[in-house]
């Protein structure tokens, strides 16, 4: 048993107050778990470890919300980042639920944004893209609808166009290698990798055509 005595915020981190009991520092709470504490309340030992347990999963929420503000996040990733906080099994499976419930994660949400972002800044396979959302324990249901619309020639044409102009004062053979072996590394097949490769040397042998005529 111990008699609370007081209640300060703390000068570091005002979001959390210090418990003291019959006069001596017990313990921190994050003030939201505090608030129902007063000066002169009695606490069993039951009801101080209850404290310390919700303490420890708000904690563990906030670190994870820190994590998921960076850039969404899968579930798998969310509760592999508490682990390596050492946050124990039980709260972290709390904290993912209370995020799972008010749609701070879910998976489905997080496969379209990865595809939706790849397909803007670095475009890639239906493949690669799978195995990616794999590594991060989405679905494989999730992952097939998240893919289902991608247009991989448009995406191979989009990723290969720079590398196309860098690469388009090389001769033939060194261009067809070049860009087939940067769209292999992105997880396109053959098929696409030769449509796009000969439409490129098509736009940059025409585009020199006509350079060549207007001079």
């Amino acid at each position: 048993m111990g008699k609370i005595t007081a209640l300060t915020r703390q000068k570091r981190n005002p979001d959390r107050v210090n418990v003291y009991l019959d006069g001596e520092f017990a313990f921190g709470l994050a003030a939201i778990t505090a608030v129902s504490l007063r000066v002169g309340q009695t606490l069993a030992p039951a009801e101080i470890e209850r404290l310390k347990g919700s303490d420890l999963e708000e904690k563990a929420k906030n670190a994870a919300i820190r994590y998921i503000e960076y850039r969404p996040r899968s579930i798998a990733e969310t509760r592999h980042h508490l682990q390596k906080k050492d946050y124990p099994d039980d709260v972290i499976e709390r904290v993912v639920q209370r995020l799972v419930d008010v749609e701070l994660l879910n998976d489905a949400a997080f496969a379209r944004y990865w595809v939706e972002q790849r397909e803007t800044f670095k475009p890639r396979s239906k493949i690669a893209l799978q195995m990616e959302l794999r590594k991060k324990g989405v679905d494989r249901a999730l992952i097939e609808t998240a893919v289902a619309n991608v247009d991989e020639l448009a995406a191979a044409t989009q990723a290969a166009q720079a590398k196309a102009r860098r690469y388009h004062s090389l001769p033939e053979l060194e261009f067809r290698k070049k860009l087939g072996g940067f769209l292999q590394r992105r997880g396109f097949g053959y098929d696409i990798i030769r449509e796009v490769t000969e439409a490129l040397l098509e736009q940059f042998n025409g585009d020199a055509s006509e350079a060549d005529n207007h001079f």
